[in-house]
């Protein structure tokens, strides 16, 4: 599963955002500069980020945006869903169509595939921009209970 740029460019921002809007609204052109993203894209995923209310707009001079909550408050699972960007590893569409095959029925490795998924969402709905401003992703990662083919490796090496 790869997630598309969307998504991923609608976290920097964000995170950008949250760096940088401690005393003044921040210009997307700013964002767009440090980011090295695309103003007009920035300003297509600002709209929806808005519409999401993730975000405030300040208009004048001296304008921007503001995060609408703390960045302790703002989670990446709803940066990326506010971007239309969907969390899922299955192929199959989500408009009641009860499997991925052309018969309805579901493939072979289809559970497999919708757990990947939901495992994404639950671990990137529990990090928030806080998170990731003060590096927090590493350590909770290094903490995770090692696999079972991590443990078979390690009593292959004793």
């Amino acid at each position: 599963m790869k997630l598309s740029t969307k998504g991923r460019y609608a976290v920097m921002a964000m995170v950008d955002l949250a760096r940088h809007a401690q005393s003044k609204p921040v210009s997307l052109s700013d964002i767009a500069g440090r980011q090295e993203i695309s103003l007009s894209y920035l300003e297509q995923l600002f709209a929806r980020l808005r519409r999401a209310e993730l975000v405030k707009s300040v208009r004048g001079p001296g304008g921007g945006y503001r995060l609408a909550r703390a960045s302790t408050e703002t989670r990446v699972s709803e940066i990326i869903l506010a971007v239309d960007e969907p969390i899922s590893a299955t192929r199959c569409t989500e408009m009641g169509t009860p499997g991925c095959r052309t018969d309805r029925s579901k493939c072979l490795t289809h559970d497999l595939w919708e757990e990947l998924g939901n495992q994404i969402h639950m671990f990137l709905a529990s990090v928030t921009l806080a998170d990731v401003l003060e590096r927090k992703i590493a350590p909770r990662l290094a903490e995770a209970p090692p696999t079972p083919a991590n443990n078979d490796s390690m009593a292959a090496a004793s």
